[in-house]
Formats: C-alpha cells, sequence, structure tokens
C-alpha cells in the first residue's frame, strides 16, 4: 500500500487549471441552441405567465367580491339598526306624549271626575276581589 503524498501548491494549481479547461471544453461541444427550441420554451414560459396573471386577476376579483358583499350586509346592518333605534324612539315618543296628555286631562278634571274615577277603581278591585 502506497502513503498518501499530500499535493503542493503547484500541483493543486495544476489540477484547477485542468478542471477548468475540461469544464471550458464541454462548454464549447455542447450542441448549438435550436432556434425552434427555443422559441417554444419562451411561448411556453409566456403562457404559463399569462395563465398565472390571469389567475391572479381572478382571485383578487373574487376578493374584490367579497369584500363588496361584506360591505353591503355591513351597510344593510346599519340601516336596519337605525330604524330599529328610530323606532324606538318613536315608541318611547308616543309613550311619552300619551303620558304628558293623561296628565293634562286630569288637570282639567274636577272634584266630581276625581271621585267618579276613585270609585271606579275601588269597584273594579272588589269586581276582581269576588272572583277569586
Amino acid at each position: 500500500m502506497h502513503a498518501f503524498k499530500n499535493p503542493g501548491f503547484q500541483e493543486r494549481q495544476e489540477a484547477a487549471a485542468q478542471a477548468r479547461n475540461k469544464a471550458l471544453a464541454q462548454y464549447r461541444d455542447r450542441p448549438a441552441i435550436d432556434p425552434e427550441t427555443t422559441a417554444a420554451r419562451i411561448a411556453r414560459r409566456q403562457a404559463r405567465e399569462a395563465a398565472e396573471a390571469e389567475k391572479r386577476a381572478a382571485l383578487r376579483r373574487g376578493k374584490e367580491e367579497a369584500e363588496a358583499r361584506r360591505e353591503e350586509q355591513r351597510r344593510k346592518a346599519v340601516e336596519a339598526e337605525a330604524q330599529a333605534k328610530a323606532q324606538a324612539e318613536a315608541e318611547v315618543q308616543a309613550k311619552a306624549d300619551a303620558k304628558a296628555e293623561k296628565i293634562a286631562e286630569r288637570k282639567s278634571w274636577t272634584e266630581e271626575d276625581r271621585k267618579a274615577a276613585r270609585d271606579a277603581r275601588y269597584a273594579a278591585r272588589k269586581a276582581r276581589q269576588t272572583r277569586r
């Protein structure tokens, strides 16, 4: 068996130069690029890029449509909430008006009217108690 010999600097430089020359020779010896093949590759790449661009555009349109639907739902919810709030305020105002009207009507009552109302309440209470 023979001993391993560490290559010197000069030997390493020569080996690297030989490797470079071999790679350069392989590069020079390869066949020329066929223009038809190149054109086909370019066409495939352009078709792939066009398909990807169309796909991105379709995704963007889908996102925009979804956002538009969400915005429409938000707008409808806000309108419904505003309508419910307005209806509740109208009910509160109607109750307040009715109460104010009732108070104004009672102020115009005479002593006999008050006595008649009190007697009616008493009679109603007695009628409820006797039903039990």
